[in-house]
Order: structure tokens, then sequence, then C-alpha cells
């Protein structure tokens, strides 16, 4: 249980610790500096130290890695990162628990199936949610309608890789597909960063220092790892965990940057949480297991 609130808060953090950075970084830049550190240090320790372990990708495995650095680091976390300079920390948390909404309607589409009564209604309830949580965030400024916009193509974006992800079937644990995607995503965004970011500041300062050892050791390295115990321990009960991250986003939202916690917050919560439940995504029976987005 310990080890579950622990990748909670941690995996939470990852967007307040943006929220530091972007003291002294753009985000793109921001972005590229996590993404290349995180995947360097992981590409190093598996093909460095756990060679025996762990095989290089194969020649047809690179096109689908290259892919999901692009959909589900480039595009999700790159937007992420510019949404987060207009919306507030908590929303983002709770934008990115619907993800697995996306995934469903996607992945039906993709396979041609009749999406469910209740699947649909889930959606709904977990949009009337989101809705509630947009609307104060707009009207206090605490969020800007095109921070959200771009938000959503971030959510689109993972949503993308995660069906592509399932069409792809790699045969290669997870650990190496993290590593190279990271990786991959990192590069990807150097074209773009160069081109919107040229003239920005980046600041090397404490700010800078601790988002960047926050980000990359703990976010992406600690909490992975973590995520991957949970795993192997328990699917559903690690896919709980991962869905009440929202909550400890608020939390630490509140704590750490004083951001508000209000009625519409609490209620937005409770709705995304009955759609999750209502769709199947977030399971109490040990019978039906989801894998997590």
């Amino acid at each position: 249980m310990l080890i579950g609130i622990l990748f909670t808060i941690l995996f939470a953090s990852g967007a307040v610790s943006v929220k530091f950075g972007l003291l002294s970084a753009a985000p793109l830049t921001m972005g590229i500096i996590r993404f290349l550190f995180a995947g360097i240090l992981i590409l190093l320790y598996i093909h460095l130290f756990k060679k025996d372990e762990y095989r290089l990708p194969r020649k047809g495995e690179w096109k689908p890695l290259v892919l999901l650095g692009l959909f589900n680091t480039s595009l999700y976390l790159g937007c992420g990162f510019l949404a987060l300079q207009t919306v507030s920390s908590g929303f983002f948390n709770l934008a990115v628990a619907v993800n697995p909404l996306l995934v469903a309607l996607l992945s039906s589409l993709y396979t041609k199936k009749i999406v469910q009564k209740k699947v649909w209604i889930g959606m709904l309830i977990s949009a009337i949610g989101l809705l509630i949580a947009t609307i104060p965030q707009l009207e206090n400024s605490h969020s800007t309608v095109s921070g959200i916009f771009l938000l959503m193509i971030g959510m689109v974006s993972m949503a993308i890789g995660s069906v592509y992800f399932q069409k792809a079937k790699l045969q290669l644990p997870s650990i190496v597909i993290n590593g190279w995607q990271v990786l991959f995503g990192g590069i990807i965004l150097i074209i773009p960063a160069i081109v919107l970011e040229w003239d920005k500041p980046l600041i090397v300062d404490l700010n800078l220092v601790i988002y960047i050892v926050w980000s990359v050791l703990v976010v992406s390295i600690l909490a992975m790892v973590l995520w991957f115990y949970l795993l192997k321990q328990d699917t559903v009960k690690a896919n709980i965990w991962l869905f009440l991250t929202p909550i400890a986003g608020y939390a630490l939202s509140f704590t750490l940057l004083g951001e508000v916690i209000t009625i519409f917050e609490v209620l937005a919560t409770l709705f995304v949480f009955t759609g999750l439940y209502l769709t199947g995504n977030l399971q109490f029976n040990k019978h039906q297991i989801e894998k997590a987005s």
C-alpha cells in the first residue's frame, strides 16, 4: 500500500514539477532536457549494464518506436508542457485521468466494434465532469481556452499512441519501449523548439535544477519502476492507484503552488471517477483486468 501511495504522489507530481521548470525555461526546451536525459539514462542501464537481459530493437521495430515517441512523448507531453503555461496542474492531472476513455473510443473505431451503451454513458458523465472543472478555471483565469485546447490535443495524441501500441504488438519489454520512445520523443521536439523558442531564455537556477532532477530521476525513472512493480503485484490495484492521481495532483497543487480547490473540482473528480467506473476503466473486480494506458 505504501508503494502505491508513493507512486500516486510521484506520478501526480510531474505536472507540478513542470510549473517550477517553467519559471526558468520554455516548455519545449524543458521537455527536450527531460526526455533526452531520461531516455539516455534508461537505455544506458538496460543496454549497457543489463545487456544480457534486454536486446536492442530489431529492424522492423524501429518505426513503431519512433511513432510511439511522436504520439506518446513529443505530442502528448509536448502539448501538455505548452498547456501548463496557462492551465492549472490540478486540472491537468484530472484531464489525463480521462485518457482511457479516449483510448476505448478510438480502439472501438479502429476495430469497428460497437461501443456499448454504458461506455457512452460513462464518457458523457466524465465529459460533464471535465466541463464542471473547466468553467470556473476559465472564469477565474486559472486556465485559458488555448491551454485547454493544447491539453486536449495532447490527450488525443496519447490515445492514438495507445491504440497504435496495441496494433504494433512490439515483442519488447516495457522498459525498453519506454526508454526508446522517450529518447525519440525528445529528439523529435528539437526542431519545433528551435523554431518556436529560439528567442526564449534558459535560466540555469535552482528551479531548473529541481525540475531536471525531479522530472528525470523521480517522475520518469523512479515512478516508472514503481509502476512496473505494482503491475507485477496486481494489475487491477495498480490501475486504481493510477486513477487516484487526480486527487494527489490537486493536493500537491494546493500545497506547493497555492492552487485553489473548490467544490467544482471535487464534483468534477467525482463525475470523472463515476464515468471511469461505468466504462470499466476503473475496476474493483480481480476477474476484470484492464491495462493502464
